[in-house]
């Protein structure tokens, strides 16, 4: 029999804060009586920023993140339309793969696993794109997979500087709510999040937003639609409720999880995120291990990958934090399986808590036969930590010095 709570550091479903799971246990309620709409409407509003938008419209549908991908997709664009996507990790592999079945023309570009987003390659293609053949641009903010951050704000700047009109997509579902991300600023044109992830709530709620020029171009859409049609959700929530039963008691996690997102602070959440990714980062050097990620330009700060030594299976270690030490890590997916395992850090996390993984996946390590040595990585993140910090403002935000 386990004792005390799991330890859990996947890279989501994250652990939900106590003020979430108390806000959840809730009555069943009329989602047609007039007061949803005010817990829905302030949803909705409150999400925005967020997103880093003003003027951006967001649809929340039950479902999870892949829910969103489809709506953003089915709503835009028509079968047979050209889109640039890159494949580096499971989940842009599997967007590529929703694409090709929703019967997208897909122009993909395969990147070693551990890369980013090509921007360069991008550049090109839509360059050469004289006709305009490129309806939309792929990007996958954060690559869960692989613990891969990729720079959507360069590929913008690609695609202005050779004036290309094709619409901008991110997936921002390991990101979002974690680490900056700048919809308005960036003019992406949609962008969708889970609930499950930096949004610090159970899965169930895949939210999407679209910039006014997607959903003007929403309006003319042609691919088959139903429990997806953005206008059912749209004209829904306008009335200050879903067009078919919502998962009313995820709703009001979600408000709690935006008061608590609003009383840290976005800057500090972001800051925050980034501290304890560095002091992952710094364990696993210490460690003599490698990430995932090719540079610590494009390591993600929701999540590390890590590789393995030669011979130390990574599914073992894996299954040793588990079964000892009630700890749960991410595993390694697709080629991944077996050579690296994951350590998610975001959402409702501190430093305490960075730690507690870092010293059970130095146990669980040496278990399965590598033998890194006890408390170094545990030492170089505590001195990462440890370093005075304090935050100034620049240009209206917050950032750590």
């Amino acid at each position: 029999m386990k004792t005390g709570h799991a330890h859990l550091y996947i890279p989501g479903p994250t652990i939900i804060p106590e003020e979430v799971r108390r806000a959840l246990a809730v009555p069943m309620q009329d989602h047609r009586a007039p007061e949803f709409a005010s817990l829905l409407t302030p949803i909705r509003y409150d999400l925005r920023p967020v997103f880093g938008t003003t003027d951006g419209t967001i649809a929340l549908f039950p479902g999870s993140g892949t829910g969103a991908w489809e709506a953003a997709i089915a709503n835009t664009l028509q079968a047979g339309d050209r889109v640039l996507m890159a494949r580096h990790g499971m989940f842009s592999t599997l967007w590529v793969e929703m694409a090709e079945r929703l019967g997208l023309d897909v122009d993909v570009v395969d990147v070693p696993w551990g890369a980013p987003c090509p921007v360069e390659t991008f550049a090109r293609k839509l360059a050469e794109d004289r006709d305009g053949r490129i309806r939309a641009v792929f990007v996958t903010h954060n690559e869960t997979a692989t613990g891969v951050a990729s720079d959507v704000e360069a590929v913008r700047a690609e695609m202005d500087a050779c004036g290309h009109d094709a619409l901008l997509f991110v997936d921002g579902v390991s990101s979002i709510a974690s680490v900056p991300f700048e919809m308005d600023a960036w003019r992406v044109d949609l962008a969708i999040a889970g609930s499950q992830k930096g949004l610090m709530c159970p899965a169930g709620l895949g939210v999407l937003a679209l910039s006014p020029r997607a959903l003007e171009l929403a309006e003319k859409a042609t691919m088959p639609r139903g429990y997806f049609h953005l206008f059912d959700m749209v004209n829904a929530h306008a009335a200050g409720s879903f067009p078919y039963t919502p998962p009313a008691p995820l709703l009001h996690g979600m408000r709690a999880a935006l008061d608590r997102l609003a009383a840290e602070g976005l800057d500090r959440v972001f800051d925050r995120h980034h501290r304890l990714a560095s002091g992952v980062r710094a364990a696993v050097a210490a460690w003599g291990l490698r990430t995932v990620a090719e540079s610590p330009a494009c390591a993600s700060d929701t999540v590390t990958a890590i590789y393995t030594p030669d011979g130390v299976d990574a599914r073992e270690v894996i299954a040793i934090a588990r079964d000892r030490y009630n700890c749960y890590l991410g595993a390694g997916l697709g080629p991944l399986a077996g050579r690296a395992f994951r350590i998610g850090h975001l959402g409702d996390l501190n430093e305490g808590m960075c730690l507690s993984a870092l010293s059970i996946v130095e146990m669980a390590l040496n278990a399965a036969g590598a033998r890194v040595p006890y408390g170094a990585g545990v030492a170089a993140a505590q001195e990462t930590y440890a370093a005075p910090y304090t935050l100034r403002v620049v240009d209206g935000g917050i950032a750590a010095e």
